[in-house]
């Protein structure tokens, strides 16, 4: 079977012609109309001066016409740089330079009239596809490259066999998870329902009208859909509730399914480099709270000496965009380093324990927070402490102390920023206090998980 992102659209056209490909905002396109745009934007495209090898920059909000251009690129062997629209003219320049495409679109997609298929240029799976612009450790954004073969593979496992239905994605399309979801749903020949906006009634909305099976969302977004009024709308169809991309509580995992209860849960983790790595089944949720599962198929992981994970698979990226050092750090001896910390408990489960460099940026200076635990733990009222970045908009991170206190005691914030006085640098201090009752800790190990411990702040499931 061909490994070319193209073939799975004229697959899926051959094989389900008049089945919905895409559906954004009440607009539909099927298989075959998409096979027909994508082949009119390919001409388009070409007609610009695009071919084999250029870059297309495209700078817009989600929309069908996108898919098309996703789907055209693959069939010219061009590949799509996507840039997030909500960046300003001065943060996407770094990209576009970086980038240098051949054209760049800003969220407008070209079409020629006309019906004869794109010539084939003759590819191979190895080629590059898309390249996913993110932010390094220094801020200099890191290209990326994700080959054909890549994208296909990442997304084949489970989805040839799934049954027909539509999966609601929250990603915008500038997104990796927007295409990872979309290439696992078309490559079984089922529909993406695409949203404007990611909030509470619109996704509610999406699943009802559509007649969703499957919904994906990140653990923020959840919380903020079961405060929503689930009543008002028939989510009866939907058979698979997931989650992932960041530490998800075991309290919301259980309020997902107490809410949607003819559901199932599963947590997933992965990355644009690696792709999806692990996947905790709905039938372990309760049973292994804070993993995030056992490799998927085809998927090795181990945790190096320094305690990160490392992830082996025979489709990682092909390496950062012209940046062979940053590629030479990541790749190594054909292991991914991820630069989460982690564990594998005894039957080979993954948890997350926090990224390998454990720092807080908070008004332009770093925090080191072993450092503030040691002062804090010799507080007489603290039996247990963790110390956190927690977002803010006006600080990016505050320095966040989870405090479980001793039998007895209470401890108030300015008590714990006066304890701080002498000891540490005004900015090192705690600008705010979480007093909890245990610390998320990993089963096999006892590490405190501090991804999870942010994402339980922040949906004051503390």
């Amino acid at each position: 079977m061909s490994l070319l992102v193209g073939d799975v659209f004229r697959r899926a056209a051959a094989g389900v012609p008049n089945r919905p490909a895409a559906s954004l905002d009440g607009a539909r396109i099927t298989f075959a109309e998409l096979d027909v745009r994508a082949d009119r934007v390919g001409h388009a495209l070409a007609r610009a001066g695009v071919g084999p090898g250029d870059r297309v920059a495209w700078r817009g909000q989600t929309s069908l016409d996108t898919v098309a251009l996703f789907v055209a690129l693959a069939r010219l062997g061009a590949v799509f740089v996507p840039v997030n629209p909500r960046l300003s003219d001065a943060e996407a320049a770094p990209i576009l330079e970086r980038a240098r495409p051949r054209l760049a679109l800003d969220g407008e997609v070209p079409a020629d009239e006309t019906d004869v298929p794109i010539p084939d240029p003759r590819l191979d799976e190895r080629d590059p596809h898309v390249i996913f612009f993110t932010s390094g450790s220094t801020g200099a954004p890191k290209g990326v490259v994700l080959s054909h073969r890549a994208n296909v593979l990442r997304t084949m496992p489970g989805n040839i066999a799934s049954p027909a239905g539509t999966t609601v994605c929250m990603f915008p399309q500038f997104h990796m998870a927007a295409w990872t979801i979309g290439l696992g749903a078309w490559q079984a020949g089922n529909e993406v329902a695409f949203v404007s906006r990611p909030d509470p009634d619109e996704l509610l909305r999406t699943a009802a009208e559509r007649r969703a099976r499957r919904i994906y969302l990140i653990p923020a977004v959840w919380s903020r859909l079961l405060a929503a009024d689930l009543d008002r709308y028939d989510l009866s169809s939907l058979r698979e509730a997931d989650t992932g991309t960041s530490a998800t509580p075991p309290e919301l995992l259980a309020a997902i399914g107490d809410a949607l209860p003819h559901t199932v849960t599963r947590v997933m983790y992965g990355s644009t480099e690696a792709g999806p790595t692990t996947m905790l089944g709905w039938e372990d949720v309760t049973r292994k709270p804070g993993s995030v599962g056992l490799p998927s198929p085809g998927v090795e992981v181990r945790i190096s000496d320094e305690g990160e994970v490392c992830v082996r698979r025979g489709f990682l990226m092909s390496g950062y965009f012209e940046d062979p050092d940053a590629t030479a750090a990541a790749l190594v001896d054909g292991w991914y380093r991820t630069g989460d910390a982690g564990v594998l408990d005894d039957e080979g489960f993954l948890s997350i324990t926090g990224r390998l460099r454990d720092v807080i940026r908070t008004g332009g200076e770093t925090v080191a927070p072993v450092e503030v635990e040691a002062v804090l733990a010799g507080h007489p009222a603290v039996a247990e402490v963790a110390v956190v970045g927690v977002p803010d908009p006006a600080w990016g991170e505050v320095v966040c102390a989870a405090v479980v206190c001793r039998s007895g005691e209470r401890l108030e914030l300015e008590e714990l920023r006066r304890h701080c006085e002498g000891r540490l640098a005004s900015f090192k201090h705690p600008r705010r206090l979480a007093l909890v009752d245990t610390l998320p800790r990993t089963i096999a190990t006892g590490q405190v998980q501090r991804s999870l411990l942010v994402e339980r702040l922040a949906a004051g499931a503390t």
